[in-house]
């Protein structure tokens, strides 16, 4: 049957219409089609990257399970999820691993296993306004000012715990700028084997190209947490952060100095600090974010006896409330389930020459693991200071939370937002971290 074409002045207006749309912003995630139904969700590619399992590479859910095995959970709508043991890096069960998209601030995984040995944590810096240029609309900030003085300590914990964008241009500013981050991320990425990531921002603003998967995203986290400082940080729940310097006031006694305020900051990964869900028990971070293209991501490892797993899932469909954490802590659940009853389906692969090899020839399911055995944390234990790789017990402080302290908190955040107000180029957007 012909298909009749429309008229002149109706496709004008179509067009006219398409055009104000592109200039006044990107159109929902799930708007309406001609017919005024929900468009369909995006597609996953048919072929996908294979490191590290040839069913890696399949669109679609990945489990290998035995006799007896527990179901995988109902309802999961993440695009993208990855299970792992973070010991042996068996992946137990994926969901469009090698799925590249855009990863919002989980990307700071890798932008602080790049950075993190750089820089002593007692070094200081004093932020020049040149340090804070570019930091995108709506960018979540912990509240760092021009011309005062903070050291790599507080610019870590702002980095992990409020996912400051402003904290990130800072040591990317030490690091000599954003372009040679970029380049030192993008080439940490290639040395773990992470070819799905392209980074254009170090700290996971929405940029035009600039994706990862829930493959490498795992990556990511597992490499990061075998250093005691990146474990550190990604697991304090609260902390004090450095604010204004505050003057003598009339009536002080002469020679009295300046004092340095300092408010709370509280870490914006709910499983860790049960803010809005509870909070997931053997939690020890990692890394959460959020942002318009990205939708809620999230990586996180937890222990249960001598098990730790890690776990990632990137936009989810059900735009519930908190349901990136919801969706982990399903497959957190089922994960210490089903132990010994599933075959893996395919690893996390080493860095190195090693795991480039392994890599460019994927096992197939249940063959040999080649992924490194390694230790990511063991029981709770009081925060390190220690900052060298593969240092010392790993830190699960979430379990010592207590409630008085996170009300604490809040009335600190809201007396930051009163009293330390942010660059007029950044206007601040409440999130779980762009």
């Amino acid at each position: 049957m012909p298909v009749s074409k429309p008229s002149p002045s109706v496709a004008s207006a179509a067009a006219l219409t398409v055009a104000v749309s592109l200039l006044l912003g990107a159109a929902p995630a799930h708007a309406a089609g001609p017919s005024g139904a929900p468009r369909a969700e995006p597609e996953p590619p048919v072929k996908m990257s294979t490191v590290g399992g040839e069913r890696l590479g399949r669109p679609g859910t990945q489990v290998a399970p035995r006799p007896g095995a527990p179901a995988l959970p109902k309802g999961l709508s993440g695009r993208s999820w990855l299970v792992a043991d973070a010991t042996t890096g068996e992946v137990l069960a994926a969901h469009n691993a090698h799925w590249r998209l855009a990863p919002a601030s989980t990307l700071k995984m890798l932008f602080a296993d790049t950075l993190l040995p750089r820089f002593p944590k007692d070094r200081v810096h004093t932020v020049r306004p040149s340090d804070l240029a570019g930091i995108g609309e709506g960018s979540s900030l912990v509240g760092i000012k021009e011309h005062l003085s903070y050291s790599v300590h507080d610019l870590w914990l702002g980095v992990f715990l409020k996912s400051g964008n402003d904290a990130v241009h800072v040591l990317s500013a030490m690091n000599g700028g954003k372009e040679r981050t970029v380049r030192d991320m993008q080439a940490h990425a290639r040395e773990l084997n992470a070819l799905d990531t392209q980074v254009v921002s170090p700290d996971g603003y929405d940029e035009k190209g600039q994706v990862s998967s829930a493959y490498d995203l795992t990556l990511f986290a597992r490499a990061g947490l075998r250093r005691a400082d990146f474990r550190e940080y990604c697991s304090t729940a609260v902390a004090r952060f450095p604010g204004l310097v505050k003057k003598p006031g009339k009536g002080a006694k002469r020679g009295k100095r300046p004092e340095r305020e300092y408010f709370a900051i509280q870490n914006t990964n709910r499983l860790l600090t049960g803010a809005g869900v509870p909070a997931y028990r053997g939690i020890g971070g990692v890394k959460n974010g959020s942002t318009t293209n990205a939708g809620n991501t999230f990586t996180g490892v937890a222990k249960r006896g001598n098990r730790e797993l890690l776990v990632t899932v990137m936009n989810p469909a059900k735009k519930e409330a908190y349901q990136v954490y919801k969706e982990t802590a399903l497959l957190f659940d089922w994960g210490f389930a089903a132990a010994g009853s599933v075959d893996p389906v395919g690893t996390l692969v080493a860095p190195g020459a090693a795991g480039a090899k392994d890599a460019k020839n994927p096992q197939p399911a249940g063959g040999r693991n080649t992924g490194p055995r390694h230790t990511v944390g063991t029981t709770a234990t009081a925060a390190r200071a220690d900052s060298g790789p593969d240092s010392g017990d790993g830190v699960w402080t979430a379990a010592g939370v207590t409630a008085g302290a996170l009300v604490v908190v809040g009335a600190g955040v809201y007396a930051v937002r009163r009293r330390h107000p942010l660059p007029a180029a950044v206007r601040r957007r409440d999130t779980d971290g762009g």
